[in-house]
């Protein structure tokens, strides 16, 4: 019997820590998910506009749907990285605000013409600009947090101009002028920030 402590063994290799946050590869495959959803939705806008009736109203609706889910992509990489610092508060938030954008999407578009617009519909649909709004107010804590680095700690504050910029144009120049912007910011905007993901991941890993 002793009552000396059992001394460290150097000849064992330490084992090894498990890795936290997402994989290279799982960044770029959320990456090019929110590309993807972008590209299908800017599309949408570049041939019907984003005000629309009937069947355009309806592929507006379900590609911007397929948008909504591209945003999941970059929010499961933010929250995966803690991209706003230890909190992640407001990335939940975020998720059920967008989630219900989500659901009135789709529902918005595969629902009959005269439940489009009930007031339970009506309520849901605030979470549209809700949710975009919310992607603003997290694009500028990751900039201030410093955790996402290069471009990437910027370019959601440029993604998340979208309204900013086109909202503006269209009253301005109308909507024949504003789809084109509405379009094109989403493609320098939010299907950029997906490519960047995909060829920069070490850049959003702590």
């Amino acid at each position: 019997m002793t009552t000396t402590p059992a001394r460290a063994r150097t000849d064992v290799a330490p084992a090894p820590q498990a890795a936290t946050g997402p994989t290279e590869r799982t960044i770029r495959r959320l990456g090019l998910g929110l590309t993807a959803g972008t590209l299908a939705w800017a599309a949408s806008i570049f041939a019907f506009s984003t005000v629309n009736e009937g069947t355009p109203e309806r592929i507006g609706d379900l590609t911007g749907l397929a948008f909504q889910l591209g945003v999941f992509c970059l929010l499961t990489v933010q929250f995966r990285t803690r991209a706003t610092g230890a909190s992640t508060v407001l990335l939940k938030v975020e998720a059920v605000i967008l989630g219900i954008a989500s659901l009135w999407s789709l529902l918005h578009g595969v629902l009959p013409s005269n439940l489009q617009d009930t007031t339970w519909m009506l309520v849901m649909d605030i979470c549209w600009p809700l949710s975009m709004l919310g992607m603003m107010v997290i694009a500028i804590k990751i900039a201030l947090a410093g955790r996402w680095r290069g471009a990437l700690r910027w370019w959601p504050l440029v993604a998340e101009s979208w309204a900013v910029v086109t909202v503006p144009a269209s009253i301005v120049l109308g909507d024949a002028v504003g789809r084109w912007v509405g379009g094109g910011h989403l493609l320098i905007g939010y299907a950029t920030l997906g490519v960047l993901l995909a060829v920069r991941p070490r850049s959003v890993q702590n």
